[in-house]
C-alpha cells in the first residue's frame, strides 16, 4: 500500500454548507464504498460541536468514528487508528495538539498507521502537523512552529488567501531561513504519495496552491498546476 497524505488549506465539512468536494476526494482514494474513517479533533480540544459536524458529514457514506484525548482516552487507540482506511485531523491549536499527541504516543500511532497504508488527511492544523514546520496562530499572533511530525519534508502554510497576514508572514519566515514548503488557499489541497507531491486539487476555480522558497535575497512563490474537482 502506498503511503498517502492529503493536506487541506481550509474548508472541508466544518465550514462548507454542502458536501465538501475535498472530503469527497479523500474518501474516493480508499476505493471502498464505505471506508472506515476516524476523526481526531485534538486541536479543537475535542469540541463536541466539531465532532457532531463530522458525524453529520460522514455518517451516511463511511464507517465513522473518532478518537478523543481529553477526559479519559480509550485504551485501544493504537488498534483503532491502524485499522482505519482514513484518519482525519481537524483544525484548531496545532501546538497544543502536538503536545497532547506526544504525551499519549499518538504521534507514533499515526506514523505506524501511515506506514501501513492508512490515508492521513486534515485541514488547517491537520495540514501543518504532517510537515517539519508551519505557520501557526497557536501562540496568538502568527508565528513559526518548528516541531511538526516531519512525515513530509519542509513547511506548510494553510489559509493562504483566507487570512491577510498568512502570506507575508510565510514569506518573512522563509526569507529568514524557515524551510521552503507549500501554501494552500482555503478550498485547496495537496496530495502526497510517500513524500512526493502527486496532485493538487481545488474545490473552486479561484483558489490555488503554491511552492514558496527563498532564492538569494528574494522569495519565489510558484503557483502549482491544479485540478478543479466537480460533484
Amino acid at each position: 500500500m502506498p503511503k498517502q497524505i492529503v493536506v487541506m488549506g481550509g474548508g472541508s465539512f466544518s465550514v462548507e454548507p454542502e458536501e465538501s468536494l475535498l472530503d469527497a476526494y479523500v474518501l474516493g482514494l480508499s476505493a471502498k464504498p464505505r471506508p472506515k474513517i476516524c476523526f481526531v479533533p485534538t486541536a479543537s480540544g475535542d469540541s463536541a460541536m466539531y465532532i457532531t459536524k463530522f458525524y453529520e458529514a460522514f455518517g451516511d457514506r463511511a464507517e465513522a468514528c473518532h478518537v478523543g484525548l481529553f477526559g479519559r482516552p480509550r485504551t485501544d487507540m493504537a488498534s483503532v487508528l491502524t485499522s482505519q482506511d482514513i484518519i482525519y485531523v481537524g483544525g484548531g491549536n496545532t501546538a497544543n495538539m502536538l503536545a497532547v499527541w506526544r504525551v499519549h504516543g499518538v504521534d507514533r500511532m499515526l506514523a505506524d498507521a501511515w506506514e501501513r497504508g492508512v490515508i492521513l488527511t486534515g485541514v488547517s492544523a491537520g495540514m501543518i502537523c504532517w510537515f517539519e514546520a508551519g505557520v501557526t496562530d497557536s501562540f496568538g499572533p502568527l508565528a513559526a512552529l518548528r516541531d511538526g511530525l516531519g512525515f513530509l519534508p519542509g513547511s506548510a502554510c494553510p489559509h493562504y488567501d483566507g487570512e491577510k497576514d498568512r502570506r507575508p508572514t510565510y514569506h518573512r519566515l522563509v526569507h529568514a531561513g524557515f524551510p521552503a514548503g507549500y501554501a494552500a488557499d482555503d478550498g485547496a489541497a495537496l496530495h502526497f504519495v510517500d513524500t512526493a507531491l502527486a496532485a493538487c486539487v481545488v474545490s473552486r476555480p479561484t483558489v490555488g496552491v503554491y511552492r514558496v522558497a527563498a532564492e538569494g535575497a528574494s522569495i519565489r512563490e510558484k503557483a502549482l498546476p491544479v485540478r478543479l474537482l466537480s460533484s
